[in-house]
């Protein structure tokens, strides 16, 4: 448990700061993407598809993640894929387990941000994002 604990304190130490308005999390032109955002994709897809649905779009059990970007800073993002959530009401039950200890989204969760960010700001479609250069 110490060290899920330390691990989670260290990554959300890595945390960047507040990006300036102008500064997005992601590149995109004409519909392609950078390698990172690219990356996001594919970790979305290992890691959180299955519970999100396709492209962050929700599911009949988890949010749809293009909307909670619109209102979730990258902090609040972190600390909630890294810590999990609940939140239980008499109405319904929602879980988020905690990916603090798994390394493949820790280690890319600024890609993934940057991913869903795209799909949150209207920047990127729905499916496979061609990449930058190819």
């Amino acid at each position: 448990m110490k060290t899920v604990f330390a691990l989670t304190l260290a990554l959300l130490a890595m945390v960047p700061a507040a990006r300036a308005d102008d500064e997005k999390p992601y590149k995109v032109e004409n519909g392609k993407v950078d390698q990172a955002t690219f990356n996001g994709y594919r970790r979305y897809g290992n890691s959180c598809l299955q519970c999100h649905g396709p492209d962050g779009a929700g599911s009949s059990y988890a949010p749809n993640l293009t909307e909670s970007l619109k209102h979730l800073s990258h902090e609040q993002f972190a600390e909630t894929v890294i810590n999990g959530r609940q939140n239980i009401s008499s109405s319904q039950q929602n879980v988020m387990p905690s990916f603090g200890h798994v390394e493949d989204v820790v280690t890319y969760l600024d890609d993934i941000y940057g991913y869903l960010k795209a799909r949150s700001d209207g920047a990127l479609g729905r499916g496979r994002p061609e990449r930058i250069g190819r």
